[in-house]
């Protein structure tokens, strides 16, 4: 179900992206508002599901996690029991940051963040080659993030 937002809640949406953790003096002060409907906006977009929760975002970089590899994987059985054994387990190892089932040549993209190649070659070896209904992968070693970000869409 799309959610209908008018310019003012996307404006708190965006300031909670860059900052959970602003104030609430300061972001209705930023959006044009007095503390009381901006906690009220808040908590209804929270009601509404659209903000599922806030957490901190750490740096992988100054946590040695510099390696980003892409692995495409193809899967022996897509029935739902299969696919639900591959999710569970896939979901388990740590090194994976992203898992998408994916509509195409392939079945799923993980997203594989380690600390370099000899990491990533072990989390390959000893977990994902290890995953149930394992047919075939296909990795891509990232070498710049050219746009990393979290948003929330221009009105329209």
């Amino acid at each position: 179900m799309d959610v209908k937002l008018d310019a003012t809640n996307r404006r708190i949406l965006a300031h909670l992206v860059a900052n959970a953790r602003i104030p609430i003096t300061e972001l209705a002060k930023a959006v044009g508002l007095s503390k009381t409907p901006v906690a009220l906006r808040i908590r209804q977009l929270e009601e509404m599901g659209l903000i599922t929760g806030y957490r901190a975002i750490l740096s992988p970089l100054k946590l040695g996690l510099t390696h980003v590899t892409y692995v495409e994987v193809s899967i022996s059985d897509t029935r739902q029991k299969a696919l639900e054994a591959f999710n569970a387990a896939v979901r388990r190892i740590p090194e994976v940051e992203e898992c998408y089932m994916i509509a195409g040549g392939f079945d799923y993209l993980l997203k594989i963040r380690s600390r370099d190649m000899t990491h990533f070659r072990k989390t390959m070896a000893e977990e994902i080659s290890a995953l149930p209904y394992l047919g075939s992968t296909r990795s891509y070693v990232a070498m710049e993030a050219v746009v990393e970000q979290n948003w929330i869409a221009p009105e329209g």
